[in-house]
């Protein structure tokens, strides 16, 4: 085991999310708290990680060096801020691809896994939207959604959940610390 972990999704959980897609470096937004959010959790040993579909490339929205330039910004804000973003993975496909690794499915949490070699069984996700809390679940990962981003649409669409739900990912950093103190 090479350390706990932390998997966050992406746009509406780390940064503003936009119907239209980030596009681009410069649409890259961090939402309020986010980055401290992941500092807050290095500095109590959380390792973290990002997994998020980035179906806009199969889309042709943009490309894998717009991608990377995207990440890029997202790293280096979030090292300003004091904290680390281990690792980054993310599905190129779109939602009629045949594929593993787009959420809801699990594959790219399976992926982390077994690179990492981390027990999803003792991992938080944090996501906004339902393929987030279901592609955690379907990991054996401990599912948590956040009210930013798609987040309050996702309780509205389904008051059925039964997980964890914060206002942001500060809130949800917190409890996650809180938790592993037990």
């Amino acid at each position: 085991m090479s350390g706990r972990y932390v998997i966050l999704d992406r746009d509406g959980t780390i940064n503003v999310d936009s119907d239209e897609f980030i596009k681009s470096a410069a649409e890259w937004l961090p939402l309020p708290g986010s980055l401290e959010a992941i500092a807050m959790l290095n500095r109590h040993g959380f390792h973290v990680a990002v997994i998020s579909n980035q179906s806009g490339i199969a889309r042709g929205l943009f490309d894998l060096a717009t991608l990377d330039a995207i990440h890029a910004k997202m790293l280096q804000l979030t090292r300003a801020a004091g904290g680390e973003i281990e690792a980054i993975y993310y599905c190129p496909h779109g939602p009629g691809d045949i594929c593993d690794c787009r959420k809801p499915k699990a594959g790219l949490f399976r992926r982390l896994a077994q690179d990492k070699q981390i027990d999803l069984c003792a991992t938080f996700a944090v996501g906004d939207a339902l393929r987030d809390i279901q592609a955690a679940q379907a990991a054996g990962a401990r599912p948590v959604l956040v009210k930013t981003g798609k987040g309050m649409q996702t309780l509205n669409d389904n008051p059925q959940l039964d997980v964890p739900v914060f206002d942001n990912l500060y809130d949800a950093a917190t409890y996650i610390v809180s938790e592993s103190r037990l």
